[in-house]
C-alpha cells in the first residue's frame, strides 16, 4: 500500500484523499485551519447566546448545472438515514435582476430548438436599458462563433484575446457593456481581464442549464455548507482510515534525487518532517507560491510559472434579519451595483429551522457576495479594499436598498440585527488584506498554468489553478484536478484499481460539423468564419469615421 500525503484540505484536497482511499491508498491530509473545507466551509458566526451560533460562510455556495464531478463526489458522501450529500442539493426556481434603472425582471427559461431560437435565447439580459436589436444579435453572433470554433482555436486564439476584445465591448452601448460582464456577478471573472476562451465558455454553461430541461438550471445546499456537506465528508473519510490533521501546515517541500522526500509540518507542537511515497498539492495558488522552491521549479517547470497566474477578490458578508425577505426563490443579481453584488436569502432553502441558531430571533439570512473590490462605493466613495470592515457592511447594505427599495422599503434598517462579514478580510491600515483571494482567468494564462501530472514523478497537484475542462477556479474544477492527480498516482505507482471518471463539458452536438470545418481552417491558418465577418464591419466602422 503506498502513503500519499495531501496538502491542503480544501475541495482539492478532500476530493483526491475520497478517491485515493477507496482505492486502497493510505492518506494523510495536512490542513493549515482548524476545520476543512477550504474557501467552501462555513464559519461560525455571531454568538448571540441560546443554540448554535449563528452560521456563517465565505460566501453562499452556486451549483450550476454543469458541476458534474462535484455532484458525482456528493452521492458517495453519506449524510443520514440512507441519504446522500447530494440530496442536500436543492434547486432554484429563478433569478431576480435588480437594478436601479430600468424594469425589475425575474429571469426565464426556454429550450431553443433552432439556430434562430439560439440567437433569441443567446440574447444578454443584464443589462440595466434594453439593448438595441442589433447589439444583441450582434452578442448572440459572438456566442455562435464559440460555440463553432476547434479546440485548436479555443485553446490558442482566443485564450489570448480578452472576453471585452471579444464582444467589441469597448465599441458599445454601457447597457451591453453591463450585460457582457455577467460573468463577474456570478463568478470570480474580470471581463477586461479574462479570456474569451473562459469567459465564454462560462458564460454558454451557466446559459445551457436554463435552456436544457436535462440539466438543473443552478442549485444550492439546503442547509450550512458544513453542516450538510464537509462534515459529513470528513467524518466519511475518517471512517474509511484517512488522517486527517487539521492546524498543521507544511512549510517547506524538500527536493532530493529529482524527487520530494520529505515536508515540513508545523503545528501547535512544533515543526516535524514527514515522508510519504507521493505528494498531492492541494493548496491555494498562493500558498503554493511559497512551497514551489527553485529547484522544484527547475525540476517542474509547469509550476514555476505560478507567479504569473492572477488572484482577484470575491468575498461575502451575511445579514441576519429578525423577519425573513425571500425576494426570489434563487439568486439576487444587482445588475449595476459598483460592487458587483448577488444574493440569496437562504433559510428558504434549509431544512434546519434559524430560530435553532442563536437567541431564536433570527428568522432570514440575507447571504451576499461582492465580486468588484475596486470601484467606488455609494457612500464613502471609497473603493472596498479601502473600507473598513464595518464601512464595507454598510456599503454593501445601501447598495442593496438602492436596488430593493426603488417601489417601497422592502430592505430596511430595523429589520437587520447583525451582520457577519467573511473573516478572511483582515484590517489593516488603509482597508483590508483578504487572506483567501481566487484565481482569476486571465488573458493568455492557459498556458501558465500546470497540468496534475507534474513532471516530479512523485508529485501532483490537485486545486482550482490546474488546467481542467472547467477551466475556472470554482468547486468543480478542484475536484475535477484531484481526479486527474489520482489517476496519474494510479499510472505512477501500478496500481490496477480503476481510473477516475472525467467529464468533457458538454456542448450541443448540432454545432460539431461546424467546428470540424474550423479545426481545417485553423490547420490552414484561416480565421473563423464569423470572426472574418466581424472584421469586416470594424474596418468599415473605421473607415466611416475617417
Amino acid at each position: 500500500m503506498s502513503d500519499v500525503a495531501i496538502l491542503g484540505g480544501g475541495i482539492g484536497g478532500l476530493s483526491a484523499a475520497h478517491e485515493l482511499t477507496e482505492r486502497g491508498f493510505s492518506v494523510t491530509v495536512y490542513e493549515r485551519n482548524d476545520r476543512f473545507g477550504g474557501k467552501a466551509r462555513s464559519v461560525p458566526g455571531p454568538d448571540r447566546g441560546g443554540g448554535a451560533p449563528l452560521p456563517a460562510e465565505h460566501g453562499f455556495r452556486f451549483f450550476p448545472g454543469y458541476y458534474r464531478h462535484v455532484e458525482d463526489t456528493m452521492k458517495r458522501i453519506p449524510v443520514h438515514e440512507g441519504r446522500t450529500a447530494a440530496e442536500n442539493l436543492v434547486s432554484t426556481e429563478g433569478t431576480l435582476l435588480a437594478r436601479t434603472v430600468g424594469e425589475e425582471t425575474i429571469s426565464s427559461t426556454r429550450t431553443p430548438k433552432s439556430l434562430e431560437e439560439w440567437r433569441s435565447i443567446l440574447r444578454p439580459s443584464f443589462a440595466t436599458e434594453e439593448l438595441s436589436n442589433p447589439e444583441a444579435r450582434f452578442f448572440a453572433e459572438r456566442m455562435l462563433v464559440l460555440l463553432t470554433s476547434c479546440e485548436a482555436r479555443m485553446d490558442e486564439q482566443w485564450d489570448r484575446t480578452s472576453w471585452w476584445e471579444f464582444v467589441d465591448a469597448g465599441n458599445r452601448s454601457k447597457g451591453f457593456q453591463q450585460a457582457v460582464s455577467a460573468t463577474q456577478l456570478l463568478v470570480a471573472l474580470r471581463p477586461e481581464l479574462g479570456s474569451a476562451r473562459t469567459v465564454g465558455r462560462i458564460y454558454l454553461q451557466l446559459m445551457r442549464g436554463h435552456v436544457d430541461p436535462r440539466t438543473p438550471t443552478e442549485r444550492v445546499l439546503n442547509g450550512p455548507t458544513s453542516e450538510v456537506w464537509i462534515d459529513p465528508w470528513v467524518e466519511y473519510l475518517d471512517e474509511q482510515g484517512v488522517e486527517l490533521r487539521a492546524n498543521s501546515s507544511v512549510t517547506e517541500l524538500e527536493f532530493d534525487g529529482g524527487r520530494i522526500s520529505t515536508i515540513a509540518i508545523e503545528d501547535e507542537t512544533g515543526v516535524d518532517r514527514e515522508t510519504a511515497d507521493q505528494y498531492v498539492l492541494a493548496v491555494p495558488v498562493g500558498a503554493a507560491r511559497r512551497l514551489v522552491s527553485p529547484e522544484i521549479g527547475r525540476a517542474a517547470p509547469s509550476l514555476s510559472r505560478l507567479n504569473r497566474l492572477r488572484t482577484e477578490w470575491m468575498n461575502g458578508i451575511q445579514f441576519y434579519l429578525e423577519n425573513d425577505l425571500p425576494l426570489v426563490r434563487g439568486h439576487g443579481v444587482y445588475t449595476d451595483s459598483p460592487w458587483a453584488l448577488t444574493s440569496i436569502s437562504q433559510g428558504q432553502f434549509w431544512e434546519r429551522d434559524l430560530s435553532s441558531y442563536g437567541d431564536g430571533e433570527i428568522s432570514g439570512i440575507l447571504s451576499v457576495i461582492a465580486s468588484d473590490w475596486n470601484t467606488p462605493g455609494i457612500v464613502y466613495g471609497k473603493p472596498a479594499k479601502e473600507c473598513r470592515r464595518e464601512e464595507i457592511a454598510t456599503e454593501i447594505w445601501e447598495q442593496l436598498k438602492r436596488h430593493l427599495n426603488r417601489e417601497g422599503e422592502r430592505l430596511t434598517d430595523d429589520n437587520l440585527i447583525e451582520w457577519y462579514l467573511d473573516p478572511a478580510l483582515e484590517e489593516r491600515e488603509g482597508g483590508v488584506e483578504n487572506r483567501e483571494p481566487l484565481l482569476v482567468n486571465t488573458v493568455g494564462s492557459w498556458r501558465y498554468r500546470p497540468d496534475a501530472r507534474t513532471e516530479i514523478d512523485n508529485l501532483t497537484v490537485a486545486a482550482d489553478y490546474v488546467r481542467t475542462n472547467s477551466d475556472l477556479a470554482t468547486m468543480e474544477s478542484a475536484n475535477e484536478a484531484a481526479r486527474h492527480a489520482t489517476n496519474a498516482i494510479l499510472e505512477r505507482t501500478g496500481s490496477d484499481a480503476k481510473a477516475c471518471e472525467i467529464w468533457p463539458l458538454a456542448e450541443p452536438a448540432v454545432f460539431e460539423p461546424l467546428k470540424a470545418q474550423d479545426r481545417v481552417r485553423y490547420r490552414l491558418g484561416l480565421p473563423h468564419p464569423g470572426d472574418v465577418t466581424h472584421a469586416a464591419r470594424r474596418t468599415i466602422k473605421r473607415l466611416a469615421r475617417t
